[in-house]
C-alpha cells in the first residue's frame, strides 16, 4: 500500500496530511477525534485497498500539525481547514469519515458541501452525545486530570492502560507514538495543545455551540452511523433520532466495541464501513452487519 506524509499551510496553520493507497483513486477523507491524529486511520485504510485513496490530517492542535496560538478548537475553524484542505487538494467529490469529534465535524461538512459528498461514515457520534451522554461527562473528566507530562516512557503506557483498558496492547502503544514528545531533561509530554483543547472543551463559548440535529436534517448524501455496541457516548436512542430527522441514515451496531470503535474491533469496523463505502452506486442498500 502507498503512502504519502506532506504538509500543507491551512487557514495560517501547517497542516501534517496523511495519504494511503494511489493518488488517482477514489478519495475517501478522514477526520479524527479530540485526541486523535491521522495515524489511527491506517488500519481501516489498509483494508480499503485498493482503488481507495484515504486521506487523513492532523487536525489543529493535534500531531504533528501546528497549534492555534488564540486556542481556536471549535467546529466551525475545523470545519473550515477541512474546507480548505479539499480546496487545496482538488477534490471535487469524495467520501467522508468522522469519529467522535471528527465525526461532528463530518456532519457540518456534509450538510454545507451535499454536492462534494457521495457517501458519509459517522463513527459514534450525533446530536446529544457531545452534550449529554455519559461518554461526554467521561471525557471532560479525562481532559480535567490528564497530567502534563510523565517521567518515562512506562508511566505513560500505565495510564493509557488504565483510561482504555479495552483496546489491544499494539492500539495503546500506537496512541502513545503518536500522541507523546520527549522533553528536553526526560521524560514525555503530549504532542497535542492539550491545555488548549481543555479550555475550549471545559468551558466553551455559547455563541459557537453547533445545532447539530439541524445539520443531521440537512445531510442530502447516503449516510452510515456506526455504533459501539457497549458505547457510553453516543445511545441507541441518538442513532434512532438521526434516522427520525434523515431517511437517508443507515446504522450498524459492533458488538463488543466501546466509543473508540476501530480500536476495540478494527477488523469489523473496517468490514462494516468497507461493505458501505464500496458498494456499487445505485445499487440496493441491504443491511449492513458487522
Amino acid at each position: 500500500m502507498q503512502r504519502r506524509d506532506h504538509r500543507l499551510s491551512l487557514n495560517g496553520l501547517g497542516f501534517h496530511v496523511t495519504e494511503w493507497g494511489e493518488p488517482d483513486a477514489w478519495p475517501v477523507l478522514m477526520l479524527h477525534g479530540i485526541r486523535g491524529y491521522a495515524e489511527t486511520f491506517a488500519g481501516v485504510a489498509a483494508a480499503l485497498q485498493p482503488g481507495v485513496r484515504v486521506i487523513a490530517f492532523d487536525q489543529r492542535g493535534r500531531g504533528e500539525t501546528d497549534w492555534d496560538p488564540r486556542h481556536d478548537y471549535y467546529t466551525d475553524a475545523y470545519v473550515a481547514d477541512a474546507e480548505a484542505l479539499v480546496a487545496q487538494l482538488g477534490l471535487q467529490r469524495f467520501d467522508l469519515l468522522g469519529h467522535s469529534m471528527g465525526g461532528i465535524n463530518a456532519i457540518v461538512y456534509a450538510a454545507r458541501h451535499p454536492q462534494r459528498l457521495r457517501r458519509l461514515v459517522i463513527e459514534d457520534a450525533g446530536p446529544g452525545a457531545f452534550e449529554a451522554s455519559d461518554g461526554a461527562t467521561r471525557i471532560r473528566k479525562e481532559l480535567a486530570t490528564t497530567p502534563t507530562t510523565f517521567a518515562n516512557w512506562d508511566e505513560a503506557a500505565a495510564f493509557m492502560r488504565a483510561l482504555r483498558p479495552t483496546v489491544t496492547e499494539e492500539a495503546r502503544q500506537q496512541r502513545l507514538r503518536n500522541m507523546l514528545k520527549p522533553l528536553e531533561g526526560g521524560g514525555f509530554t503530549w504532542r497535542y495543545d492539550h491545555a488548549g483543547i481543555v479550555a475550549t472543551r471545559l468551558n466553551p463559548d455559547p455563541a459557537r455551540k453547533v445545532d447539530l440535529a439541524m445539520h443531521v436534517e440537512q445531510l442530502r448524501c447516503e449516510t452510515l452511523v456506526v455504533r459501539g455496541g457497549r458505547s457510553d457516548y453516543l445511545q441507541p436512542a441518538m442513532v434512532a433520532h438521526m434516522q427520525a430527522l434523515n431517511p437517508r441514515i443507515a446504522a450498524v451496531e459492533i458488538p463488543d466495541a466501546g466509543h473508540y470503535i476501530h480500536d476495540d474491533q478494527p477488523a469489523l469496523f473496517a468490514e462494516a464501513v468497507t461493505a458501505f463505502l464500496k458498494r456499487p452506486d445505485g445499487a440496493a442498500s441491504d443491511p449492513i452487519r458487522p
